[in-house]
């Protein structure tokens, strides 16, 4: 979703990405009955009672690495955040802490430097040094390795060993996002022997990973499964995993996975499909919990040269759009339709006093039909053809298609549903040659901060996830001038007028939120249900239920 960085927020990487978390900052799930059922967000599921032998976990999809400089989805992720840490950790209530850095230090607008936590070990037993940090976060600028989170180093001028346990980063001008992004992948580290001897092995079935988290590489057996184990030398003892073995079973299949569940085959599974929040929900099988999320599902105008061209007839399709039928029929009524790209808790570092002008100071389109056929006729483009792509990942994605070509037929617009195979999909977000004749795409997508610029800033001119070519010079600068500020406040009202260009013009439609989900059998408890948990080592606490 970020600069190459997230064909995560790519339909959930095809393969998911439509059930794709992107953003469900709901924090208001009561605040439309209209738009379907209540729910209630769990903070924090029952303590384990205590440790257990091994868990299983349902994944929607085989990891194509396990590199973290292309874990920029789903399913790497989750994987990654148990054994592969980041120099600042992304909580499960969206705050950042020091991490495998201790502290860190801004000493000059341009400066940023982090001390290492000693006695730090990785997997292998040998010690975290300021060696391995400067190699890890290095592989980022290299052009030849192609990160997925290169975006994150754009203004880094240097990154260098400022003494045993001390990495200093030099920035070529002010930028507040990066130190945010130290808790992602862009701020995860591995050992530099490591990488040095696995070479393109790393992150494979064959090379696997060595880093410090609490649980280890164990085995990877491909299409099928792979596999975590506890490692006993972990640092945190706050975070020692109550389990000896983790195993992700890989499957693609919603029904599948739905029925594991239910029959105990699995334990666990993030990204429950929508269609089966009731059946889950009820299940003596196990419990269904919702919780905080960041994550947005937009309609991505892809193609500026079309109708979609227009910003009046975005706007007229967007008031098209029954997004509160799409929240009942295609999420379960689990949501709520979305007034901007970005959740309301992507302001929570705004001050207080500021916040709640800033959610709700934006333009609004309601559903109105009618008036939004006027205005497409007025724009003349009665009659003209959009091609509107998407793939057959779940129900929740079908729904969303029908909904936008309903909406498309409604204001006069020719619309036609491409459907195209997962893999296809995924193409959609990295090769500007797969978009060529597509109008519009769905993404979900989900921030890795806690900070609207993570949306915002994938839509600077040039951007990678620009993906239709959309350009404002007024929304470039006031990206760039909330992003080289390191007030809150000034920062705030920058990131607010971006938002306001952003959604007077549309180049991205939103749709809706939905909270986090997660399924935990019966033997299980312990996680926070929270979309953190592509960052945070959630399998670590979680143990035997009583």
């Amino acid at each position: 979703m970020r600069a190459v960085r997230r064909v995560a927020g790519t339909l959930l990487a095809a393969s998911a990405v439509l059930i794709t978390s992107a953003c469900s900052g709901t924090a208001n799930p009561d605040k439309d009955a209209d738009a379907g059922t209540s729910y209630k967000l769990t903070k924090q599921t029952p303590a384990a009672a205590g440790d257990i032998d091994s868990f299983t976990w349902s994944i929607y999809g085989e990891p194509s690495s396990l590199d973290y400089v292309y874990a920029y989805d789903y399913p790497p992720n989750q994987i990654l955040a148990n054994v592969c840490e980041s120099l600042l950790r992304w909580n499960p209530d969206l705050t950042t802490s020091p991490n495998l850095a201790s502290s860190f230090t801004n000493p000059t607008p341009t400066t940023w430097v982090y001390k290492i936590r000693p006695g730090v070990r990785f997997h292998d037993g040998t010690v975290l040094t300021a060696k391995d940090v400067v190699a890890s976060l290095r592989r980022h600028m290299d052009p030849a390795v192609g990160s997925a989170w290169e975006n994150t180093f754009r203004n880094v001028k240097s990154i260098d060993m400022t003494g045993p346990l001390e990495v200093t980063v030099k920035l070529t001008k002010p930028d507040a996002v990066f130190n945010q992004e130290m808790a992602t992948s862009s701020g995860t580290i591995e050992s530099a022997a490591t990488l040095a001897k696995a070479g393109k092995d790393y992150g494979s079935p064959k090379g696997g990973v060595n880093c410090t988290g609490p649980f280890s590489f164990g085995s990877w057996a491909s299409g099928q499964s792979l596999t975590l184990k506890k490692f006993d030398g972990y640092w945190n003892t706050e975070l020692k995993p109550k389990a000896g073995q983790v195993k992700f079973v890989f499957l693609s299949d919603a029904t599948t996975r739905v029925n594991a569940f239910q029959s105990g085959e699995v334990d666990g599974g993030w990204m429950v499909p929508a269609d089966a929040y009731d059946q889950l929900g009820s299940s003596t099988a196990g419990k269904l919990y919702y919780g905080v999320n960041s994550t947005v599902a937009e309609e991505i105008v892809s193609n500026l040269k079309g109708p979609l061209g227009d910003t009046e007839v975005r706007k007229a399709l967007l008031m098209a759009i029954d997004r509160k039928g799409i929240v009942k029929a295609g999420a379960g009524g689990v949501g709520e339709v979305a007034d901007s790209l970005v959740t309301d808790n992507m302001w929570d570092q705004a001050p207080p006093a500021d916040r709640k002008a800033i959610i709700e100071d934006v333009p609004h389109y309601p559903y109105d039909p009618a008036k939004a056929k006027e205005i497409a006729e007025k724009a003349g483009v009665k009659g003209e053809r959009i091609v509107i792509a998407t793939s057959p990942l779940d129900s929740q994605t079908t729904i969303v298609a029908q909904a936008v070509e309903q909406a498309a037929k409604a204001i006069g617009l020719d619309p036609k549903i491409e459907t195209l195979s997962p893999e296809k999909y995924s193409t959609l977000f990295t090769d500007a040659a797969a978009r060529k004749g597509v109008d519009l795409f769905l993404t979900f997508w989900y921030t890795s901060i806690t900070d609207p610029l993570d949306v915002y800033g994938s839509l600077e001119t040039g951007m990678f996830t620009n993906y239709g070519g959309w350009s404002n010079k007024e929304f470039d600068q006031a990206v760039e001038d909330a992003a080289g500020t390191y007030d809150p406040a000034a920062r705030a009202g920058a990131s607010a007028k971006a938002q306001k260009i952003a959604l007077r013009e549309l180049p991205w439609l939103p749709l809706y939120t939905q909270p986090t989900s997660v399924f935990l059998g019966n033997r299980i408890t312990g996680v926070q249900p929270s979309v953190a948990h592509l960052y945070y080592p959630w399998a670590a606490e979680i143990g035997a239920k009583k």
